[in-house]
């Protein structure tokens, strides 16, 4: 409730209050005259009164608005006085003294003084600690701008994520490399949503970084001090990325020193990767091999035809045609193998199979591995065993493999389905022992029913059934896919006297690793870290509505349009957005596009917002752009000022294209009713004057939305005073809110 209307409200109530007196009073004395007066007196009494009846209301009335009017001072002075200031007082709760406090003169004019006294001597407090943060931090901001210095130089493309796969820190490297992999450039100003906060799982299959982490994890539990992890992905448009993961420890608590010092498996804060794009010098290498391949195969006939060509002319007695004829085959043999070497050195096909990267890593670790993915490739139904059971037999625990790791266990795991699901097999083996030639055999094994050659070969080259945890964004590999990145063989055996069949995979060996070096034990004291702060932040188990609204990813937005009437045809002509990670704007990480909107541009529109129909010719339409946005968005609290608005030009669009904009939403037009009750307007200029946030850019989708978004971070804290600290407090009393249903 604004200041004004409780004035009326107050004013009403006087009103009423006098009326209600004046009946009282009119009353008592009619009763007192009926005991006093005789009944003839009575009745002349009771006529005149009848008669005079109107007049008798318009004098009370009069008295009324006479007693209201009367008050109007004290109701300034005991009212609107001290709810002013109650509402500037409590500005400076969260800002600071900008202008003098003024009670309008009252009797509290003291108490406003003392109050500008109290918040002056805060704002001086509050400077001097500033300055002694300050200096304090110089040295920390010295070696963060060493860190980013570093960061710039490296050629690596390097990405720092916490356990969920949120971007902590990135290098304008990793940023190109990412962009150079989309498809082509998108509207709104960026190739690829690389930020902080975002998921890395936009970019990398969760399968792939899920996989890669266990992998780490394990070699830390069996004692490795630096593990790491590598794998191979394709990336939609093509690309061939080679990725490197490596742990990011946690730091103990203060005072835990021993839980650190202990055996237990150090646990993990988050992740580093680092990758490199290998698509040129993968298909270069490849190109090679295949062009050796072609020259080997392609001479292989004719040294043959040239060698029986030598061989029938050392024959003394060859008649002179038949020595023509093979004096001919030698030249154009000869011909042919020179054009072949010419054709060689001018390039070649390439195989994507070939020349694939691998990875080192013990036999023992990666069946351990797939046992347990091999159990849970089928899942169990209710109340029963698992349907599918793995262990291992006659593993050589010397041997070191290099693999693709994630491709083997997706082969692995398909044969498994479909041997339980065709043949109702329940028990499977894996069996690993050194081969000749530096190649290792592994086995999977089961005892049952055998199969033909025919059979084998269509299950080699079909594409694997797999568990929707080794699914990726692309199409399933084959087993003869996985076989050929290892430049290995499969086939099917049968061993009789075990009454066991297996398929064998020959993989190539790695050189065994030299003895583990055991992680060191901690040192007395942390070590010095950076503190990422989002770094401990899970989104697992934890409902948003229940986390502080200022610890959650936002992206402020905002539009401009032909005009107020989405319903009667009136379109987008601009979408602007700035996003918000853990309380800070992020001024580089914007989405700015114009849309064509397919129809004319009002004059009366222009003028707000200076767009015209030549600004927008050209421009890519809402059902391109929108898509954009929705990926920008994606993952993050929706924050607009005067949100329904937006989103009802946003929800046709987003209908037609399929989409679904299905984040929280916070308004900030309603959240400054909350927190502003007696203000007297909460349109965007006022709040953001309210709250000391200058306005430039305005009428600009993204001028608006940068603005919005100061608004944000400066209500949030007054928010939290009044105990609306998480999303869902914060939108409930919004809803709440009076404005909530009757904002346009």
């Amino acid at each position: 409730m604004t200041a004004q209307q409780a004035r009326l409200r107050t004013s009403a109530g006087l009103a009423l209050a006098v009326l209600l007196l004046l009946a009282l009073f009119g009353a008592a004395g009619a009763a007192l005259l009926a005991t006093l007066l005789p009944d003839a007196a009575r009745a002349a009494l009771a006529t005149a009164l009848r008669a005079q009846a109107a007049v008798l209301v318009v004098v009370a009335a009069a008295l009324a608005l006479l007693a209201v009017a009367a008050a109007q001072p004290l109701l300034r002075r005991w009212l609107l006085a001290p709810a002013r200031l109650d509402s500037a007082a409590r500005l400076l709760l969260h800002r600071p003294l900008q202008q003098p406090l003024s009670a309008d003169g009252t009797a509290l004019q003291g108490l406003a003084d003392t109050l500008q006294g109290l918040a002056s001597q805060r704002d001086q407090l509050q400077a001097d600690i500033d300055g002694a943060v300050a200096r304090a931090s110089r040295g920390v901001a010295e070696e963060r701008n060493r860190l980013a210095a570093l960061m710039r130089e490296l050629r690596q493309s390097v990405v720092v994520c916490n356990l969920d796969g949120r971007v902590l820190l990135y290098n304008q490297r990793a940023l190109q490399q990412v962009q150079a992999l989309s498809d082509g450039p998108l509207p709104g100003g960026a190739g690829a949503w690389l930020g902080l906060g975002r998921s890395i799982h936009a970019v990398l299959d969760r399968a792939l970084v899920d996989h890669a982490l266990a992998s780490v994890q394990q070699r830390l539990a069996r004692g490795e001090a630096e593990p790491s992890a590598q794998f191979v992905t394709v990336t939609p448009g093509g690309q061939l990325l080679r990725v490197q993961l490596a742990p990011v420890h946690a730091v103990p608590p203060a005072g835990d020193a021993d839980s650190a010092a202990s055996d237990a498996v150090p646990a993990l804060a988050g992740y580093v990767l680092v990758f490199d794009n290998i698509t040129r010098s993968h298909a270069h290498d490849a190109a090679q091999d295949q062009l050796l391949q072609d020259l080997t195969e392609g001479s292989r006939g004719s040294l043959a035809n040239l060698q029986a060509a030598v061989e029938m002319l050392g024959d003394a007695d060859l008649p002179p045609a038949l020595r023509e004829r093979f004096i001919a085959v030698i030249r154009d043999e000869t011909q042919a193998m020179v054009r072949r070497l010419q054709a060689t050195g001018g390039g070649g096909a390439w195989h994507p199979a070939s020349r694939w990267p691998l990875d080192e890593l013990r036999g023992s670790d990666f069946l351990q591995a797939a046992c347990q993915a091999i159990a849970q490739a089928v899942p169990p139904v209710a109340d029963a065993d698992a349907p599918l059971r793995c262990g291992m037999q006659e593993v050589d625990a010397a041997l070191w493999l290099r693999l693709d790791s994630f491709a083997l266990l997706q082969a692995l795991c398909g044969l498994a389905r479909r041997l339980h699901g065709e043949l109702d097999i329940r028990t499977l083996h894996l069996r690993l022992q050194p081969a000749a030639a530096g190649r290792a055999h592994l086995d999977l094994v089961w005892t049952g029913q055998a199969m033909s050659t025919e059979t084998v070969m269509g299950w080699e080259l079909d594409s694997l059934d797999l568990p929707p945890g080794l699914c990726t964004s692309g199409p399933p590999p084959s087993v003869r896919d996985v076989v050929q990145r290892h430049g290995g063989a499969f086939w099917f055996e049968r061993d009789r006297v075990r009454h066991q069949a297996f398929f064998r995979f020959l993989l190539p060996l790695a050189a065994p690793e030299e003895t583990t070096t055991p992680a060191a034990p901690a040192a007395a004291g942390p070590p010095e870290t950076y503190d990422f702060s989002l770094l401990g932040q899970q989104d697992s188990g934890h409902a948003l509505d229940s986390r502080p609204l200022a610890s959650l990813a936002c992206t402020v937005f905002d539009t401009e349009t032909t005009g107020l009437q989405p319903g009667s045809g009136d379109r987008i002509l601009q979408i602007g957005a700035v996003r918000i990670v853990n309380g800070r704007l992020l001024r580089g990480e914007t989405f700015d596009q114009l849309v064509d909107p397919r129809r004319d541009i009002p004059p009366a529109s222009t003028a707000i917002h200076g767009i015209s129909a030549a600004m927008v010719a050209g421009q890519p339409g809402i059902a391109q752009v929108l898509p954009a946005f929705h990926a920008f968005a994606a993952d993050t609290v929706l924050v607009a000022h005067n949100a329904a608005f937006d989103l009802a030009f946003l929800q046709g669009p987003a209908r037609a294209a399929g989409l679904h904009f299905d984040q929280p939403v916070v308004d900030t037009l309603l959240l400054s009713s909350v927190v502003h009750p007696d203000a007297d307007s909460h349109a965007l200029e006022a709040v953001a004057a309210r709250l000391g946030v200058a306005t430039q850019g305005r009428h600009t989708a993204l001028g608006d939305a940068l603005v919005t978004a100061e608004v944000l971070l400066r209500l949030l804290p007054l928010a939290a005073g009044m105990g609306l600290h998480t999303l869902g407090a914060v939108r409930a009393a919004c809803h709440a809110s009076p404005l909530a249903t009757t904002r346009v």
